[in-house]
Formats: structure tokens, C-alpha cells, sequence
């Protein structure tokens, strides 16, 4: 391709997306250059405080379970409190937390600390992916959430190289590094991000608003909360990357570094091919790229069970991640079309919750499988989940109403802080042959 060719592409990537997103995205780009905790925190237990591999596995436990227990907390701050106020305090408690955890030395003070960390840094996902949903037009949603995990993917390839230069000369000022990044991810939110939540429907004294969304509301909508669903499997598969594979390629008898080489890969590509892919899929129907996606996923990693050298794991990792581009933004985007705008908060919180309920399970389901059957069993068992997702997604959507694609849109205005009019909690696809609930109605995680 031609640099004017590169030129048009890069702006038809970003034209159109108003600057309170950019703004949001910066955030995010800056919250994972510091992501320290997340990348060290087993190596720092073992290595610079002498505990067990038990020991650190508890405490990576406990803050994946603590982003569990907030994420349908987050979600019901976002809609009451709004967007720009949760975000605040997630980031603001997860800077506190982070700093005081880097001088916890007791290992109960450590455990508890880490659980809170969990807690707070996962407690923004909902409200910035309801806010992306808020500024963002329709037609553009996918784009603005590839961009933004293109932007945590690079975010962390780029803190994950840096936190072993910082491991080398402290542990303490990784933490500390990171609790000052996130602190100012807060400063930008606070100076640059306005409140986008749409404002509540005229009600009469004493009656409830229409458009008022509960959690039961949520977990009533049968339709998105089998999306909900799907998502948890697929994401039990994507978690294997980091849980089943060190461990199958140990059994191989190749090393840590062996590993790091190959999911390298997965990095590498997500900053590469992210944007461009994106691109191609971003007018093409959601319902198909799901289904393709988790059958790639599936049995990308189900091409695992024959791999036995670094260039053959790192060759599975390439076919998987292609699986990991489509399916992030695409289902973030179905998760958003199925939310009410004043449900974005806790129709989210659900969807955030089901990848960290995975982040819990993936660990326990991959050590059961390898030490009761094997690797290839495990292997076998995610394309096995694969399959289930794909055909749920094909039986799950197949009467769903979405936007027909849009070959091109026109920028928006930059100074408009919200993208689409208040609404009065109507989703914005309609379901043929199906009762609808009380109000209509998956993820990164992103984020």
C-alpha cells in the first residue's frame, strides 16, 4: 500500500469519533502502561517476599475474586451515580490500594489488600465501556471499542517489557508507579471527560420512571443474558492462553522463556492487525463474525494438542488471537446494541462479570483436565466450548434485528459530548417472535 493509501486508512480509522472519546481513550492507554500488579505479582510473592507458588495463587485468586463481587456493584454506581463519578472512584481506590499493597508484608494484610485492588480496578470497566457507548454513534461503536482495546493491548505489551526493568531495581516502585499512573488516568478523567449519562424520562410524583433498570431486569432478559453466557465460554477459552498453556508447554519439557516467546505473539499481533482488521469486519454482520470467531477460537487452541515446539505453539497463538481481534469488539458492540442507554451500567457490570467469573474457573477447569486426562483433553475441551459458543450464538440471533451495515459515515461533531438523544431505556434492536421484558435488552473486556 501506498503512504497516501496508509494516510487515507489511518484517518478513515479515526475520523468521526468525538474528542470526549479520545480523551477516554487516553485514559485507558495510560491506566495499562502501568499495569505492574497484574503482570509481577506472582514473581514479586515468590521471589521477593519467599512465599509459596500456593501462597500466590491464593492471592491472584482473591483478586480475581474481587473484581467478581464489584463488577454488578460498578455496574449499578454507573447508572445512579454516573459514568464520570465511578470512574473517579475506581481510580482513585485502585491508586490508593496499589501503593499501600507494595508495603503490605503480613501475608494476610497482602491477601486482603490484593482482594481490594481486585475490587477497585475492575470496578471502572463497566462505566467506560457504558460511556464509549454514550459519545459514540452507532455505526462507529465497534471501531471506537477495537481502538480502545488496541489501545489496552499496547498499554501492556509496552508495561509489561518496562515492569521487569523496574523489577530489577524494586518491586516497591512498580507498585508505586503504578498507583501514580492510575492517579493521573483520574486527573484526565476529572479535567477532559464529561458526564454522558442520559438524563432520566419525566415522571410523575411518586411512580417509578419507565425506563428504570433493576439488576432483575437484567437477569430477566433471557436474550442478553444468554449472551452473557456465551461470553463466559468463550472467554473460559481465551483464559487458557494464560493458564493451560505454560503449563502444557512445561509438560513439554520447554521453558518459562519458551512461553514467553510464543504468547509474545499473541501481543504482538493484537497491535499490528487490530485497526486494520477491524477495518475490514466493522460493516459486516455481527452475528456471523461471533459465530466465526469462537470456532476459530475453539480450534485454535484445540490445534494445541499437536504442537510440541515453540514454532508450532507460537503458530496456534496466531490462530486463536485472530479469533481474540474479531470477537472482542464485535461482542462488545452486541452487548451495547442489547443495553438499555439507562442500563448501559449494570447490563455491562454483567458482561464484565462473566470474564471475571472465567479469569476464577479457567485456572481450576485447566489443572483438573491436565492432571486427571492430559493436555490434549484440554485441548480437545475448548474446541469442544468453541462449538457450544458458535452454535448458541447461530441460536440465539438468529431472529435478532441489528442496523443494517453502513458503507460509510460521516464524522460527527467534535464537541458533542453525547452521540444519540436520551432515550427512554429502549434498546436499540428489535426482537421478532419473542416477548420483550420490561425493558429491553457482551466485553473487553474489554476492558
Amino acid at each position: 500500500m501506498s503512504v497516501a493509501g496508509l494516510r487515507k486508512a489511518a484517518h478513515e480509522t479515526v475520523a468521526g469519533l468525538p474528542r470526549e472519546f479520545w480523551w477516554l481513550w487516553t485514559s485507558t492507554l495510560v491506566n495499562r502502561l502501568g499495569a505492574f500488579v497484574a503482570t509481577f505479582m506472582a514473581l514479586y510473592l515468590t521471589l521477593d517476599r519467599g512465599y509459596s507458588a500456593s501462597y500466590a495463587g491464593l492471592v491472584a485468586s482473591l483478586h480475581g475474586l474481587g473484581g467478581v463481587v464489584s463488577s454488578l456493584g460498578a455496574g449499578v454506581m454507573t447508572d445512579r451515580l454516573g459514568r464520570r463519578p465511578t470512574m473517579l472512584i475506581a481510580q482513585l481506590s485502585t491508586a490508593v490500594s496499589v501503593a499501600v499493597l507494595g508495603f503490605m508484608v503480613h501475608p494476610v494484610a497482602i491477601a486482603g489488600v490484593a482482594f481490594v485492588v481486585g475490587m477497585a480496578s475492575n470496578a471502572s470497566r463497566p462505566a467506560v465501556q457504558a460511556m464509549m457507548a454514550d459519545i459514540v454513534r452507532p455505526e462507529d461503536r465497534v471501531r471506537a471499542f477495537s481502538l480502545n482495546y488496541w489501545a489496552i493491548n499496547l498499554g501492556f505489551a509496552v508495561s509489561s517489557a518496562g515492569a521487569g526493568f523496574i523489577a530489577e531495581y524494586s518491586y516497591l516502585a512498580g507498585f508505586v508507579g503504578e498507583a501514580a499512573l492510575t492517579l493521573l488516568c483520574a486527573v484526565v478523567v476529572f479535567l477532559k471527560v464529561p458526564e454522558s449519562r442520559p438524563e432520566a424520562a419525566p415522571r410523575d410524583a411518586g411512580t417509578r420512571p419507565p425506563d428504570d433498570v433493576r439488576l432483575v431486569t437484567v437477569l430477566r432478559d433471557g436474550r442478553y443474558m444468554g449472551v452473557v453466557g456465551l461470553s463466559f465460554l468463550v472467554a473460559l477459552i481465551f483464559q487458557q492462553g494464560y493458564v493451560g498453556l505454560p503449563v502444557a508447554m512445561g509438560t513439554d519439557g520447554l521453558s518459562s522463556s519458551d512461553f514467553g516467546t510464543a504468547i509474545a505473539v499473541n501481543g504482538v499481533l493484537i497491535v499490528a492487525l487490530q485497526i486494520p482488521v477491524t477495518r475490514f469486519i466493522q460493516h459486516r454482520d455481527p452475528r456471523r463474525l461471533l459465530i466465526l470467531s469462537s470456532l476459530i477460537a475453539g480450534y485454535g487452541f484445540g490445534l494445541t494438542a499437536f504442537a510440541g515446539s515453540v514454532g508450532a505453539y507460537a503458530l496456534t497463538v496466531c490462530v486463536w488471537t485472530l479469533a481474540e481481534i474479531v470477537n472482542a469488539p464485535t461482542q462488545t458492540g452486541i452487548v451495547v446494541q442489547l443495553s438499555p442507554a439507562h442500563g448501559r451500567g449494570r447490563y455491562q457490570g454483567m458482561y464484565t462479570m462473566s470474564w471475571s467469573v472465567a479469569a476464577l474457573v479457567a485456572p481450576l477447569m485447566s489443572g483438573f483436565v491436565i492432571d486427571h486426562y492430559g493436555a490434549a483433553w484440554l485441548w480437545g475441551t475448548c474446541a469442544v466450548l468453541g462449538t457450544m459458543a458458535a452454535l448458541g450464538y447461530w441460536l440465539l440471533m438468529r431472529n435478532l434485528d441489528l442496523p443494517e451495515p453502513v458503507v460509510a459515515a460521516s464524522p460527527a461533531p467534535e464537541n458533542r459530548a453525547v452521540a444519540e438523544p436520551a432515550v427512554s431505556g429502549a434498546a436499540e434492536p428489535t426482537v421478532r417472535g419473542a416477548a420483550q421484558p420490561a425493558v429491553s435488552g457482551a466485553a473487553e473486556p474489554a476492558a
